[in-house]
């Protein structure tokens, strides 16, 4: 298996201390370590293999993308407290967003349909749109069910969808979205192309048969797919120690034969190196990769429980976490390593930019999304009649029962 340097990995014969939390947050925090003294000089000479190819525009955008996505959570979190006629919903991807945004800055996101990379989400579908190019307007719009949305009101947050940034939508269900990214990676090998199918899964994947079936075919077709797994340690309440025997899933993947590595997920940069390996991989016709990228969610499993308006993160008591609850002194500790801190740091140890621009650019972002929101929540709502809408490919049905 090929692991990053930069993660410390346990040897053949070690036994892990503990299989509890403790266990977990005692790795976190080395590999925190690992990571800061890693990086100490920021000279690009020493700057790990594909992060050197990029420019500071690309750099900086990167940056933007991350700012984008955590300003999105956090607005709609906003909403989901404050607004009374606010009708959307999320499962928040706040925390995470080094993920989405280090793998989409692989993929080749414009261009013809039969020529963008395709990316398949989880129930945390707002992170990777965003890093794939959707609308944010429409985004925000289809999330509160408006009519102008970017599916015209019927997605909302769980079915979002838009095929021109080969952003192929979110998984409402437990499970199938590796299994049908398989199949446009089948479909893309069959027709020529050199597109490939990112699907991004969380750790209660691995104890669904989609896991397992989709590396097996994976590997057995040399398929151009990437399996993005985002271990943020819980499946909605549950610890994922409680269905996997691995600290690392990885471990499973690779038992398949599949190229499979981890990665610091609060790390853009990493990820984005094994993303652009992953990718140039599966171009050259050399198969399937896995990533683990080791990272933690900010709120709760939905919605918005246990937080408070104009602050990052949940804190307060989850009435849906009826048997287990994740301790409070583990989100703080996490958030110790922040993805958007993380990326600022890189950026002004690099020459990138400095500090205050640095500020700049996320008071832009900030008020990028204001507008959004803004523009979103003035769209008009869907109504009843709406739903006759799109039955057949042809004319429409008729309201016999409104009225």
């Amino acid at each position: 298996m090929d692991y990053d340097a930069t993660i410390p990995q346990r040897e053949p014969d070690d036994v892990p201390e503990s299989r509890s939390r403790r266990g977990f947050l005692k790795l976190a925090a080395l590999t925190g370590a690992a990571v800061s003294v890693g990086r100490q000089a920021g000279a690009l000479s020493e700057v790990p293999f594909a992060a050197r190819e990029l420019s500071n525009e690309k750099l900086i955008e990167m940056y933007r993308t991350i700012l984008r996505i955590r300003w999105h959570e956090r607005t709609q979190a906003d909403q989901m407290l404050e607004n009374p006629d606010y009708r959307g919903y999320n499962h928040f991807y706040a925390g995470q967003e080094a993920v989405a945004t280090g793998v989409c800055a692989a993929l080749r996101n414009t261009g013809a349909r039969d020529q963008v990379d395709l990316a398949y989400s989880s129930h945390r579908p707002s992170g990777h749109a965003i890093a794939k190019g959707v609308d944010i307007p429409k985004m925000v719009a289809e999330m509160d069910f408006r009519s102008t949305g970017m599916n015209g009101g019927y997605g909302a947050e769980m079915h979002i969808a838009d095929p021109d940034v080969g952003f192929a939508g979110a998984d409402g269900m437990i499970g199938p979205a590796p299994v049908i990214a398989s199949g446009s990676a089948f479909a893309m090998r069959a027709r020529g192309s050199d597109q490939v199918a990112v699907v991004f899964a969380g750790d209660g994947n691995y104890a669904a048969p989609h896991f397992h079936s989709t590396m097996n075919n994976a590997a057995l077709l040399d398929l151009p797919l990437i399996y993005v797994m985002e271990n943020n340690l819980y499946h909605q309440y549950a610890h994922y120690s409680l269905s996997c025997p691995h600290v690392d899933i990885a471990e499973a993947a690779s038992v398949y034969g599949v190229h499979a590595r981890t990665v610091d997920g609060q790390d853009v940069v990493q990820v984005y190196n094994a993303a652009k390996e992953a990718v140039d991989r599966a171009r050259a016709g050399e198969g399937p990769s896995f990533i683990e990228a080791k990272t933690y969610r900010y709120y709760n499993h939905w919605g918005a429980p246990g937080a408070k308006a104009g602050e990052l993160g949940a804190f307060g008591y989850d009435p849906l976490a009826i048997t287990h609850f994740r301790p409070e002194k583990e989100l703080r500790a996490w958030m110790q390593r922040d993805p958007v801190d993380i990326a600022r740091k890189i950026l002004v140890d690099w020459g990138v930019v400095d500090t205050a621009r640095a500020r700049e650019i996320e008071e832009e972002v900030k008020a990028e999304i204001a507008e959004a929101f803004e523009w979103g929540l003035a769209q008009p709502l869907c109504t009843p009649e709406d739903g006759l809408k799109n039955v057949f490919v042809e004319g429409t049905v008729p309201p016999r029962q409104f009225g």
